[in-house]
């Protein structure tokens, strides 16, 4: 078994996309490989295969190696609940929530987890790609750091330092990051890689030999910025998100500030016959023909955010226009008529009445469901498969108009009118037919939806092909032992 790390000079250099299209490049090559963050914040999360939590992005990299993930190859979550505050998940179930400040002593605690996880990965593939988070040089992170160079010390592994020239300072963020390590962390990185490079090439040259003859640590390749490019990402609102400006139904979508899984739209995003937007805070609410309430780690205060923003108005008066609502998780439980969380399970307990559009209420639980199901969406009884993360248990009438059937048992309602619906399930855009089933319920007379799968897979693919084409491969192998 070897161990590479990749590690970033800053937050969104590139180190979860270069670890998906490595892990794609050696399963192309039948090796054996997995993806592994010791320490990950994300709102943007998935169920695993053994029933756990992981951040996306880890999820997405298991795929590009062609195996199912799992909750030891993102052993630490952390999912924000508040600027101060997260909720702690240690090898998939929830442990904690707490503030930062807490969490900084905490993380000693969780570092037995961590290097556990790692070892179970290690005994069953060959080959470990592991992602650091945000930045090794964070001065004040660095005691007691399992998400970094922490980590790599405590496995003894070899690091690649990624940095995005589209931001600027590139040479500067390298440079700068070594500068803040010490003397056996420094000693780790072997690589640097360029990421998101736009323009001649030949313009950059002196550049790469000035930073290889200061440091004496060669650069690996300068991936180029690959437009139009589809990845679900990891977390944060895609600066890069791939959008097609369709032509067909209009849907909008609050930003909110603790907004979770808006990978759920992605489907949307590219669909030829969908104008999507979000909406953002200050900005005005335009006519639409569906109005979407997103996930939420959060739900009562961003439920206090829409208010503040006009929403509830703003839907009313949509649906009194013949519009559609619908709720996926916890926009879900803001269509009822009261959310209470006796626990402070997202903040301080309580209870805040709902947007009142559907005939029931929740109570946020101790206990959060973790589930990949598959079923049958009611509408015009298409299959339907996703999953289903939340802590909330819903009640009431309108529960027996599911728009789910799970087989076992039921999800969502829709409304004696069908003008509003919900459910917990995510993932209800990303096959095809349940897709243009939900299209055509909003008022798209004649839905073509793209295979999601297929542009996923095919997203991966070509993230790969340009690192094949970009990148030392001889280099990493070498790293990985596989040369010779």
């Amino acid at each position: 078994m070897s161990t590479l790390m990749v590690q970033g000079a800053t937050s969104d250099a590139g180190k979860s996309a270069l670890v998906t299209g490595l892990c794609r490049l050696l399963a192309r090559r039948n090796l054996s490989v997995a993806p592994f963050k010791p320490q990950n914040m994300a709102l943007n999360s998935a169920v695993t295969a053994d029933g756990g939590e992981i951040g996306r992005a880890q999820a997405v990299q298991a795929q590009a190696a062609g195996i199912l993930p799992r909750t030891d190859m993102n052993p630490v979550l952390l999912k924000p609940n508040s600027d101060q505050g997260s909720q702690i998940i240690v090898q998939g179930r929830a442990a904690a929530t707490m503030e930062a400040r807490d969490y900084h002593s905490y993380k000693q605690a969780v570092r037995p987890a961590v290097l556990e996880s790692y070892r179970r990965l290690a005994r069953q593939y060959q080959i470990i790609l592991a992602e650091g988070a945000g930045s090794p040089a964070e001065i004040n992170l660095r005691e007691n750091d399992i998400a970094n160079m922490g980590f790599a010390e405590a496995v003894d592994c070899p690091v690649i330092l990624v940095a995005d020239i589209d931001r600027g300072g590139v040479f500067a963020h390298l440079v700068g990051t070594l500068e803040l390590l010490t003397e056996s962390e420094r000693a780790r990185i072997k690589g640097f890689v360029i990421n998101r490079f736009r323009g001649d090439s030949a313009l950059l040259q002196p550049g790469l030999e000035w930073l290889e003859q200061r440091t004496n640590i060669p650069v690996l390749g300068v991936l180029p910025y690959l437009h139009q490019l589809h990845l679900e990402a990891e977390d944060s609102l895609n600066r890069e998100a791939v959008t097609v400006a369709g032509d067909g139904i209009k849907v909008i979508l609050p930003a909110l500030p603790r907004l979770s899984n808006h990978t759920d739209f992605d489907p949307l995003r590219l669909h030829p016959q969908v104008d999507l937007r979000m909406i953002h805070a200050g900005q005005s609410i335009p006519a639409a023909d569906l109005i979407i309430l997103p996930g939420s780690k959060s739900v009562r205060r961003d439920l206090e955010w829409l208010r503040k923003q006009g929403w509830e108005q703003a839907i009313q008066r949509h649906l009194r226009y013949g519009g559609k609502v619908l709720g996926i998780c916890g926009g879900f439980q803001m269509l009822g008529q009261a959310i209470n969380d006796p626990h402070g399970m997202e903040g301080e307990p309580g209870e805040s009445p709902g947007l009142g559009l559907l005939e029931m209420h929740t109570v946020l639980q101790t206990e959060k469901q973790l589930h990949n199901v598959t079923g049958r969406l009611l509408l015009e009884y298409t299959d339907v498969c996703g999953y289903e993360i939340h802590a909330g248990f819903s009640q009431g009438t309108a529960l027996e108009r599911p728009l789910v059937d799970l087989g076992v048992r039921s999800d969502g309602a829709i409304s004696p009118d069908r003008q509003v619906m919900g459910a917990y399930l995510h993932g209800l855009f990303e096959s095809a037919e349940s897709c243009d089933s939900l299209l055509r319920w909003a008022g798209l007379s004649d839905p073509q939806t793209p295979d999601y799968r297929l542009l996923r897979e095919q997203g991966i693919d070509r993230l790969a092909d340009a690192m094949a084409q970009h990148l030392d491969l001889g280099a990493i192998d070498e790293l990985l032992g596989l040369a010779g």
